[in-house]
């Protein structure tokens, strides 16, 4: 479970002054209470030692966070000591999204969440998410409301527009089975104040892979094989890497493993095109970057590049000098 908290993060970015504004010094007071009282049972819904414990701590949890989502202006308070609950909300602020999960066994993993939207008078409108994972036919193609959720818990949201419409992304992850685990890209949309969950945003040009009609995608891959899914905001693209089965067993997802290739989807019209290839520029063999080649054109060893290796301080013992931090960064412990 402990890997569930590497994909839970809070994007909430309410500046202080805004909630001073939205949210009473009296009421921020009660939602600091009753948060710390729920801080105990978030951390043992996932923590929990056996279903039994995690079961009631979940049970305890959910009463006590609608009480405390009732109270006037809570939209405006960030729960920020609630690690083990995802908070998301989008750059237009007009609602909120809380996802958990709750393991019942090794093979059964449920999620649960709410979605609360921003109302004028700080009351509550609170729209509780009701995963049916279990129940639906065919996860992929389902377009779905609140009380047919596919569970996911979410780590990323992004807010795009086409023909006067927002249109919301989310990066969302599942603990699926004993033997694999999933990523999922969920579009959620409003109409008349009611979410929907899925529809045809998707466009594969490759005729190999017939996912047009897809309502949403979903990643299900090995256990603990653990490939990228993410937004790069500078390249504007959901990028995430490509999957194969290390068996050659195409239809058992419990194989798939990530190569090493990358692909992405760009917002376009409405829609995340398909990219073949995020990386597409290749070194070619022998010409690799060196920082300082030691030696010339001939292969010989030029002296006078050694003593410029050599760090000022050579033979210093600290222990700081003989470490160097890879920039790579880690999978998805971004969210």
């Amino acid at each position: 479970m402990n890997k569930l908290l590497l994909f839970i993060a809070c994007f909430i970015l309410t500046a202080n002054a805004c909630t001073s504004q939205q949210l009473s010094a009296t009421d921020r007071i009660m939602l600091q209470k009753k948060e710390d009282s729920l801080k105990t049972f978030a951390l043992d819904i996932i923590r929990g030692r056996n279903s039994d414990i995690r079961f009631k701590a979940d049970s305890q949890f959910t009463k006590m966070f609608v009480r405390a989502l009732k109270i006037k202006g809570s939209f405006y308070y960030p729960f920020d000591s609630l690690i083990t609950i995802s908070k998301l909300t989008p750059e237009d602020s007009t609602f909120r999204i809380f996802t958990w999960q709750l393991a019942i066994n090794e093979d059964l993993v449920r999620q649960h969440g709410a979605i609360q939207m921003r109302t004028a008078d700080g009351s509550l409108k609170l729209l509780p998410l009701i995963d049916k994972t279990d129940v639906i036919k065919n996860i992929e193609d389902t377009i779905a409301n609140n009380f047919d959720w596919i569970g996911a818990v979410y780590y990323k949201i992004i807010e795009k527009k086409a023909f006067g419409k927002n249109y919301y992304t989310l990066l969302g992850y599942d603990e699926n089975n004993i033997n694999s685990n999933r990523k999922i890209i969920e579009v959620l949309t409003f109409k008349d104040g009611e979410p929907i969950f899925g529809g045809s945003f998707f466009s594969f040009q490759d005729n190999s892979l017939d996912k047009n009609s897809f309502a949403r995608y979903i990643m299900e891959y090995k256990k603990n094989a653990g490939p990228r899914l993410t937004y790069d905001p500078e390249m504007d693209m959901i990028i995430y890497e490509h999957l194969i089965s290390e068996t050659g067993e195409p239809n058992k997802k419990y194989t798939y493993i990530p190569d090493g290739d990358y692909e992405g989807l760009k917002w376009r019209d409405g829609k995340w095109v398909h990219i073949q290839k995020v990386f597409t520029q290749k070194t070619p063999e022998g010409k690799e970057p060196v920082p300082l080649p030691i030696r010339d054109a001939q292969g010989n060893i030029d002296e006078s590049k050694l003593s410029q290796r050599m760090p000022e301080n050579a033979g210093s013992e600290t222990p700081n000098d003989a470490k160097t931090v890879s920039p790579l960064a880690p999978e998805k412990k971004d969210n």
